[in-house]
């Protein structure tokens, strides 16, 4: 992924929305996907999560929820 700095100046809060998603969606599902990767990474250093795994897969997450 090409890393590049660059900057927005927005004049709302919507119209920094509407230009964070246009980002996101140009970019190619193999770009978000290291995007998030990245973020993942960065989030468990900085908050010092350490686990047994490397990090490198998602996590399984499982969620029972009661039909009604």
């Amino acid at each position: 992924m090409k890393r590049e700095i660059w900057i927005n100046k927005a004049n709302s809060f919507d119209e920094a929305q509407k230009f964070e998603t246009a980002y996101y969606l140009n970019l190619s599902s193999a770009e978000r996907v290291e995007t998030v990767q990245i973020l993942r990474e960065a989030h468990f250093n900085s908050n010092g999560l350490f686990r047994r795994e490397n990090g490198k897969r998602l996590r399984r997450v499982l969620r029972v929820v009661k039909q009604t």
